[in-house]
Parts: structure tokens; sequence; C-alpha cells
């Protein structure tokens, strides 16, 4: 395995921290706001995940709250208690899975064109989100936002500005004008210890049923598979092993709980934001992990007034870069009409169909099988 790559704190990896904020701040907030969980537990824990991801792999790998499960819960179908038991449960099987070697056996069987569909259709999923964040903001949210994918495509190679330093310090400066309730973040400063989860046992078999089951499908191709395959992408000089991602998705469910955190999993879309705003080392994640810590530390009493410093344009902005580094992708798709029709196949199944990331990854595997005598021969991924 390479050497690890040095974490870096300089103005690019702190223009890079902001690159997955659009995607996990609205889960968080959701997810608090549904269960009454405790704030401190839930952003010290995913902090904690941030740093530790940046230390161990040197790159700017993810930590994301788990999407489908986040759903559910937002949805008051589960329970807070519910989550963080199901955090648990998939973070055992994630491990048996990566310990078994079956996860390395699934790299072989799923092609490296599926896997760009599926990333297509996480970007396609992320630009959708990040019209819904902007819509909220009226005509001048949509104004806001159109400047700020200008600046942060004009000013993406520019290492004295970087451009989210400036899209994401404007978008602050303006909240804490115009939205902070200063007393009230004030009233909540303080020191909250977190406290450990307290687990319902009992509900095993919903937790499984409700939150781990629709969440497997995913995680295997995007928190896993798809990862693996973007670290290559963007970072083929420093290659991670799918049974590494799986170890370490494993061991942070395991622990996360303890804390009083969420489940959480790593993310291809993530990375690409991280990638996006500039961020090249886990310095980048170190330092936004760090910002979850001392709002964890201090400010979980006013956690909602935390979350006004971050407007809406600008998280659609942020996932709207993200999502086109995802399209992006496509480029490395074989330059046939029949390979591009299966990756594009393969991302709206994702985004349309019931479980659509696992029916995308089967339709796929369907498909490519099927017509593979008819395609160039794929590029595999390093096993």
């Amino acid at each position: 395995m390479p050497a690890l790559t040095k974490p870096r704190f300089d103005r690019q990896e702190l223009a890079g921290a902001f690159g997955d904020i659009g995607t996990d701040l609205p889960l968080i907030a959701g997810i608090l706001l549904a269960t009454g969980l405790e704030p401190s537990g839930v952003f010290l824990a995913f902090g904690l995940a941030q740093i530790a991801s940046g230390l161990l792999y040197g790159l700017p790998m993810p930590v994301q709250p788990l999407k489908a499960m986040a759903v559910v819960v937002i949805a008051g179908q589960a329970t807070g208690g519910q989550l963080q038991l199901a955090g648990l449960m998939i973070g055992a099987l994630m491990l048996l899975l990566a310990y078994s070697g079956l996860l390395d056996r699934l790299q072989k069987i799923i092609p490296v064109l599926v896997v760009r569909g599926i990333q297509a259709g996480l970007g396609i999923a992320l630009a959708r989100t990040a019209l819904g964040l902007t819509g909220r903001e009226g005509h001048w949210g949509w104004i806001a936002a159109a400047v700020a994918v200008a600046l942060l495509i004009w000013l993406r190679r520019h290492h004295h500005l970087p451009g989210a330093l400036l899209v994401v310090g404007a978008g602050a400066l303006w909240a804490a004008f115009y939205r902070i309730d200063w007393p009230s973040l004030a009233a909540g400063f303080g020191w909250v210890a977190p406290t450990p989860a307290a687990l319902p046992w009992d509900q095993w078999l919903a937790a499984l049923t409700l939150l781990v089951l629709p969440q497997v499908p995913l995680s295997l191709s995007n928190s896993v598979i798809a990862t693996q395959r973007t670290v290559t992408d963007l970072f083929p000089d420093r290659p991670v092993t799918l049974r590494g991602i799986g170890r370490t998705y494993g061991v942070i469910n395991l622990l996360s709980p303890w804390l009083g955190g969420i489940p959480m999993c790593h993310g291809c879309g993530g990375l690409a934001g991280y990638y996006a705003l500039g961020a090249r080392t886990g310095g980048s994640v170190i330092l936004y992990g760090t910002l979850y810590l001392v709002v964890g530390a201090l400010f979980s009493g006013a956690f909602q007034e935390v979350l006004r410093a971050f407007p809406a344009p600008v998280l659609g902005a942020v996932l709207l870069v993200e999502a086109g580094v995802l399209l992006l992708l496509l480029r490395e798709v074989p330059r046939t009409p029949l390979a591009l029709a299966i990756a594009g196949v393969v991302a709206l199944v994702c985004v349309f169909a019931p479980q659509g990331y696992l029916s995308g990854m089967i339709v796929g595997c369907i498909l490519f099988y099927s017509l593979r005598r008819w395609l160039p021969p794929p590029a595999r991924a390093p096993g």
C-alpha cells in the first residue's frame, strides 16, 4: 500500500473542507429534529469520525450520515434508538463482508461501466437536491446560487483565493448579519457531555427491516464500490481497497452509538465534493471534523442557530459542483452508443426506481453481461 500523504492545512484544504457540507448538514439537522437525539453526541461522534478518516487514509475520504436510514427516520417511521441500533447492526455486517472477502468478490463481478452509471445516478440525485435547497429562498436564492456556482468554477484553480472560501465566507457573513439570533446562540453556549445511546435491543427486528435492509444496497453500491472507484479516478497514485473501506465503515458504526452518534458511511459524492473545491489530502476532512467537534462541544445547545450560518443557496451551489464532478466521470465510459446507453440506464434506474441503487446495479450487470460481446474491453479497478 502506498505511503500515506501527510495532511496539509493550507487555504486549498480549508476551501475543500466545505465540499460535503451540502449533503451532511441537512441530513443531520433532519435527524436531530425528528428524533430528539442529543446534538452534542451526534456532532462529536461525526467530527471524530471525519478526523479519523482523514488521518487513516491521508485523503479527503468523507464520512456521511447513512442516507437511506436518514430518510426513514426523518419521515417519522423509526426512532432515534432504532437508528443507533441499526448502525451497530450494519457496522457488524460490513465488517463480516470485508473480512470474509465478499467485498473483493463483488468488485470482480460488477463492471466499471455499471459503477460509472451509479456515480452518474448519484450526481443526478445530488443536483436535484441542490435545486430543492436553492428554491427555498425564492428568486434571490437562484441568483445567489448561480453566482456561487460561477465563482466556484472560475476560482477552482486559484491558489490565493479559493472559490469555496469566498462563497462560504460570504454566506456566513450574510447569515451573521441577517439570520442568526445572537442572544439565542449565546444562551446555548457551553459544554454538554455526550451520553451513550440507550439501545432498544427488543426492537432489533424493526431496526433490521425498517433501516438496515433498505440501507445495504446503497452502502454496497455507493459507500463502498463507487467510493473505491472514485478514489482510483481522482487519486490514481493513492489507491484504497474495498476491504479497507469496509473495515472503516464497520468500525465507525460499531463505535458511534457509544458516544450518542448516528450511523455513518463513506461516499463517492462527498469525495467528489472535496476534490472539486480543492482538497487533496486528509487535512480538509480533519478541518471539517474539527468544526463539528467545536459545535458539539460548545454550541450543541443552540444547534438550530448554528445551522443558520449556512444559507440554503450556498449549500445548493456546493452540491451542484459536487454533482458535476460525478457526472463528468462519464467521460471515462467507452465512447460507444451502447456503453453510454447502459451507463445512462443505470443512472436513471438509480434515481427513479425503488431501491434505486440496488436496482441499478442489478439492471446494469444484466445488461453488461448480456451485451458485452458488443462492448469494448472494460477497464477494471485494481483489486
